[in-house]
C-alpha cells in the first residue's frame, strides 16, 4: 500500500455498504499488505451456524478492492473494480472474529492481483482467496 494512507478515510468509503453491514473493520495497513478482521455472528453465519462462505469472500473482495484503492496513482478519476475472485474454504468457525491479510501477486497500470488468506482467532486457515482487479478510468 502507499505510504501514509489513514486507514481512518476508509470508514468514510465504506459507511453504506456491506463492509460496514458486516462489520468488517480495516486494522493496519503496511508495506506490500493490508489486514482486516470480521466478526463472526448472525449477519455472517449460513443457516447451520457457520461463517457463510460469500461472507469469506467479501471479506476477500473487499480487502483486495481497498488495497487496490490504495495504490491508485489518481484516485479522482481510476477506479479499481473486481473481475475474478476465487476462494477455497478450508475450516468452518462458529463464532467470534476471521483475520485477512492481502498481499500484492501482480501490480501492473490496469490489473492487480491480490492474495488474501483468512485466519481464525488461533491462526488455523479458514479461507485462501485470489482476487483480480481491473483499474479503469471512467
Amino acid at each position: 500500500m502507499k505510504a501514509g494512507f489513514d486507514l481512518s478515510n476508509l470508514s468514510f468509503a465504506h459507511a453504506d455498504s456491506i463492509v460496514k453491514h458486516l462489520g468488517i473493520e480495516f486494522t493496519e495497513a503496511g508495506e506490500g499488505y493490508l489486514l482486516a478482521r470480521m466478526p463472526v455472528d448472525a449477519r455472517t453465519h449460513q443457516p447451520f451456524g457457520i461463517l457463510h462462505g460469500g461472507a469469506s469472500v467479501v471479506l476477500a473482495e473487499s480487502m483486495g478492492s481497498t488495497a487496490s484503492f490504495m495504490m491508485l496513482d489518481d484516485p479522482a478519476t481510476q477506479r479499481a473494480v473486481g473481475v475474478e475472485v476465487n476462494a477455497n474454504h478450508i475450516r468452518s468457525v462458529r463464532e467470534g472474529w476471521v483475520y485477512g491479510r492481502c498481499t500484492p501477486i501482480h501490480v501492473g497500470r490496469s490489473t492487480h492481483v491480490w492474495d488474501i488468506r483468512i485466519t481464525d482467532e488461533q491462526g488455523r486457515t479458514v479461507c485462501v482467496s485470489r482476487l483480480t482487479i481491473a483499474i479503469i478510468t471512467p
